[in-house]
């Protein structure tokens, strides 16, 4: 009988590259041993496999560290596509979000949603977003998301404890 394979319990290998992109730190590490094993004499096309990017990237990384060192491994500013709303279109968002209600909108309840904002967007500056784009941008102006807790005013507080003692007796768990 052979030896156990060791898992990692908790944690998918996606989770674990999501953890590893966070840390620029850990990010020039990576690149930077791609350049060790480069001048050591590994082929880029192997290297490829093992770092999970292509061969060219790996020459990107050479080639940079040339030009400019430990500081041409990490990440440029300002890389990726610009973004369709204006630094001043973002901030009229940021106070619609902060300051004003759905409801003096037109929308028929009191808070925002990622899809009113989308509308309001296509409206207000004919701009259209995807959902998992529009909450990219609401974190980028520092607002998170928020799910409501339904209250219910008019329930009875005593009558709710005794359904969930009866609820319990009634699941077949001992206490």
């Amino acid at each position: 009988m052979g030896r156990p394979v060791l898992k990692v319990e908790g944690y998918t290998p996606e989770d674990i590259k999501v953890l590893m992109r966070k840390d620029e730190r850990y990010t020039i590490g990576v690149r930077l041993n791609a350049v060790y094993q480069v001048a050591s004499g590994m082929p880029s096309r192997k290297l490829e496999e093992f770092y999970q990017v292509s061969f060219k990237q790996i020459l990107n990384w050479v080639h940079r560290f040339e030009r400019e060192g430990v500081d041409g491994l990490r990440d440029k500013v300002g890389r990726g596509r610009k973004g369709a709303l204006q630094d001043e279109q973002l901030q009229s968002l940021s106070n619609l979000i902060a300051n004003e209600s759905p409801t003096s909108h037109g929308y028929n309840t009191e808070t925002w949603t990622g899809p009113m904002l989308i509308d309001w967007l296509k409206k207000e500056y004919k701009i259209e977003y995807k959902k998992a784009q529009i909450y990219n941008i609401m974190k980028k102006l520092g607002y998170t998301y928020q799910k409501a807790k339904g209250f219910y005013p008019e329930a009875d507080p005593l009558a709710q404890e005794e359904f969930k003692n009866a609820l319990k007796k009634t699941s077949g768990k001992s206490s």
